[in-house]
Parts: structure tokens; sequence; C-alpha cells
């Protein structure tokens, strides 16, 4: 018995559709993944690049049942200029004060402790983000 060869001969008569095919996808997957990266860079570099104020919590004291203290760290450029916002919790997580604090001075970083006054017995105090802006409020 002879087997029947369901191939062409490798080589013979070029490549075939599927492989012409597979050739197209290749290059078309690559081009977007190339784009993917780029816009995924893009992205990342603005939104590192545009952050113009940054802060961090060291820690926090609930110091009373109408004071809480924080310890923030921020960093932003010499001339820059913005504000972060805190907040204390109570223990069933609702909101019970919230403090706006500026940074407008020459400092690229500042590291001081700010007081929250609270309407009842703070358990928690967590960062809301730092917002980089023109000036400070008039």
């Amino acid at each position: 018995m002879t087997a029947v060869r369901q191939t062409t001969p490798e080589g013979r008569y070029g490549r075939t559709a599927d492989q012409r095919a597979d050739r197209k996808l290749k290059i078309v997957g690559s081009i977007l993944g190339v784009a993917l990266l780029g816009v995924v860079g893009w992205i990342g570099f603005d939104y590192v690049g545009g952050q113009g104020i940054s802060g961090e919590m060291i820690k926090f004291k609930v110091v009373s049942d109408t004071r809480a203290d924080v310890h923030l760290e921020v960093r932003k450029d010499r001339e820059g200029h913005g504000y972060c916002v805190v907040r204390a919790l109570s223990e069933d997580g609702a909101e019970v004060g919230r403090k706006e604090v500026r940074f407008d001075g020459p400092e690229e970083r500042v590291d001081e402790v700010f007081s929250v006054v609270t309407r009842s017995r703070a358990t928690a105090v967590e960062p809301m983000g730092c917002t980089a802006d023109d000036g400070p409020a008039n």
C-alpha cells in the first residue's frame, strides 16, 4: 500500500495561503503591540510628569475626641503650589473631619504634622490626595 501525501513538497511551489496569512497576522500583531506599548508609555509619562505635588501620610495619632494629628510628607516642585486633603473617619467609616492643607512655600519637601478637628472620636485618618494648582487661594 502506498501512503497518500496531503501536502505539497516543501519549497516546491512557494508559500501557501496559510503561511502568507500567518505572516500578515504576525506583522499586524507586532504593529498593534508596539502601538499599545506606546500608548501605555505616553499615559504613564503624562501621569507621572503631570504630578506637580505628591503627598504621603507617614502616621496619624488620635489625640482626643475632637482632634487627630496627621504627619504628612509632601514633595513638589520648588515653584509648585497646591494642597492635600486628609479626612478623619469614625469606627463605622463615617467621615468626622476633613482638612485641606496648602503648600505654597519654596521647599521641595515638606514634612509636617497637622491637626484635623473632628466632630466625634476618629479611629482612622486617610489621605484623599494632593492637587497642584496656580497659587494661593485669595
